[in-house]
């Protein structure tokens, strides 16, 4: 890794609050975002424990992947947190407090559109610190069970293009969608995307008591014939979910970064697998290439 340059850092001018379902809990969830300190990234606070727990949203804090990615070691954790990671990152809000009275965000409409819009509200300051902005200095891979993320160097901007492949016959059609991300594009083209899952998957999450307050017409849940009791924004929509969370999942690397992303099948764990060894090589570790079976 190298850095390229430097940017001023960022945080909002002042609080402000949203409310929901959890997703996986089915509590009703209150979330606070607050200004933060310099150089103090991105917190979250669980509120709701005695004393309050502090988890920094950095790649050496994550605990789980499966299905969505996890910060924390339970009890004291914060499950879900791609979501609101992708809209700080992408609206380029570097340092905040994120107050929690629950071990996740609240779901919304399994989208970001509703955290760009307080986070606007809010307003957004410079602040005097400042933040790396970096790039590969060769081609780094991730893989495992067929899926593959791959990062070219690049200088100039943040492009990532996503296929989204189930296979034939499958409710998802194959898509590509390729974004430069900026604060004016991912609020304009990736922040209304949603949370999708396959009617198989949402049966099996509602076996293990999860997802209880949710219904089909919360998020995107895909049928034989597509999806249940809603209607798609974009004919690509699932492809922009999937660079939605993806942004989320490589801000833990904790800096911006410039290349072009190039994610075949790619989830919660090989995006961390790759925001670790980002971390690593920017460290001053060696950058190795990581391929698993």
């Amino acid at each position: 890794m190298r850095r390229l340059s430097y940017r001023y850092q960022r945080t909002i001018c002042r609080p402000v609050e949203v409310s929901g379902i959890g997703f996986l809990t089915g509590a009703t969830v209150r979330l606070m975002f607050l200004p933060g300190p310099s150089d103090s990234g991105v917190v979250f606070e669980r509120r709701d424990l005695r004393p309050v727990v502090s988890i920094p949203a950095r790649v050496e804090y994550v605990t789980g992947t499966e299905r969505r990615t996890t910060i924390g070691k339970p009890p004291h954790h914060v499950g879900l947190v791609e979501h609101v990671l992708a809209t700080l990152a992408g609206l380029r809000i570097d340092n905040c407090v994120v107050q929690l009275d629950a071990p996740e965000p609240p779901g919304l409409d399994g989208s970001a559109r509703r955290f760009v819009e307080v986070l606007n509200g809010a307003g957004i300051q410079l602040q005097g610190a400042r933040r790396a902005i970096c790039t590969s200095v060769c081609p780094v891979v991730v893989s495992r069970h067929g899926a593959t993320l791959k990062l070219y160097p690049g200088e100039d901007q943040l492009k990532i293009s996503y296929l989204v492949d189930y296979g034939l016959g499958a409710p998802i059609g194959r898509q590509l969608r390729s974004q430069i991300i900026t604060p004016e594009h991912f609020a304009n083209d990736v922040a209304a995307c949603r949370t999708f899952i396959l009617e198989s998957e949402a049966v099996e999450l509602r076996r293990q008591g999860l997802g209880a307050r949710t219904t089909a017409a919360d998020l995107l849940v895909f049928g034989r014939r597509g999806p249940i009791d809603n209607r798609l924004r974009y004919a690509d929509e699932p492809a922009r979910h999937k660079i939605l969370d993806l942004i989320g999942d490589l801000s833990l690397f904790g800096h911006d970064l410039r290349g072009h992303l190039v994610a075949y099948r790619s989830g919660h764990p090989l995006n961390v697998e790759l925001a670790a060894i980002l971390t690593r090589a920017l460290q001053g570790q060696s950058l190795r290439v990581n391929k698993a079976a």
